[in-house]
């Protein structure tokens, strides 16, 4: 939670400063506590991180990357594959440090709030799990400069939260129980951080400038993926189908499921 006197992106910087970039053996605390990091899952996580590629260009000079943390996945590294540089925003300067580690000379490092940058002009750009961390009343404004700093033509990716899925309105009797349970054994768990997203029809306000398509990216969120999905070899069969079925039924699973891929192609 927001701590009194303290604004939105102060507690966002703080909490990956201080803990979300530490490291916990081979991952970060961040992927520990929002990932579902299990051998059964990992085709599938992969997969549905790599739709973000099928949507950026073949090739080109800049790609930035807003909030871009350490690039700690794998697949995330190959979204600059075909760029000259990679264009890296991010509150947190531990994060950049850790993502200059990896590509060096390739990226471009700037340190701060967005909104307070002068970016040049990009061919692409992408915010994973960002926007609906930023304080509600900013949400436009940082989408709108997403689009400003991409090229005519450009595509701007973003993951973003569905407010209103179904996934999450037949899971919560469960969070419910498992709340009253935690209470009830004096267990507390760490504040959360700011998060607010807008419900999917929010995304129309910005088709005066681009060409907005939202599409399916993950079903699940990592808490519920691995409360839901067994491990082993039945789970990875299991994420297998419903991989098929968010690429089979795209117009279902952006409103079924908890995060949706918005792809905006500017004007």
């Amino acid at each position: 939670m927001v701590a009194p006197g303290e604004n939105v992106t102060t507690q966002v910087e703080r909490l990956y400063e201080e803990l979300g970039w530490t490291m916990i053996g081979a991952d970060t605390y961040d992927a520990q506590t929002w990932e579902d990091l299990r051998p059964s899952s990992a085709t599938y996580v992969a997969g549905c991180r790599r739709r973000i590629s099928r949507h950026l260009p073949a090739s080109g000079d800049r790609l930035l990357d807003m909030a871009s943390g350490p690039i700690q996945y794998a697949e995330y590294l190959e979204y600059s594959a075909h760029f000259t540089t990679r264009v890296c925003v991010d509150l947190s300067r531990r994060a950049l440090d850790m993502a200059e580690a990896k590509i060096g000379v390739r990226g471009e490092y700037h340190h701060g709030d967005f909104l307070d940058l002068t970016i040049a002009q990009v061919d692409a750009a992408i915010s994973l799990h960002t926007i609906y961390h930023i304080d509600q009343t900013r949400q436009e404004a940082a989408v709108r400069k997403l689009l400003a700093v991409v090229k005519p033509g450009g595509t701007v990716i973003i993951i973003y939260s569905n407010p209103h899925n179904l996934v999450s309105l037949a899971f919560a009797p469960v969070k419910a129980v498992r709340r009253l349970l935690r209470t009830g054994r004096g267990i507390t768990t760490p504040d959360a951080i700011y998060f607010r997203p807008f419900p999917l029809g929010w995304w129309r306000r910005f088709e005066d400038v681009a060409q907005v398509s939202i599409l399916p990216w993950r079903t699940f969120g990592a808490k519920a993926q691995k409360y839901l999905i067994p491990g082993g070899a039945l789970g990875t069969w299991l994420l297998a189908t419903l991989f098929r079925l968010e690429d089979r039924f795209p117009r279902f699973f952006a409103r079924a499921g908890v995060y949706p891929m918005i792809v905006m192609r500017r004007r």
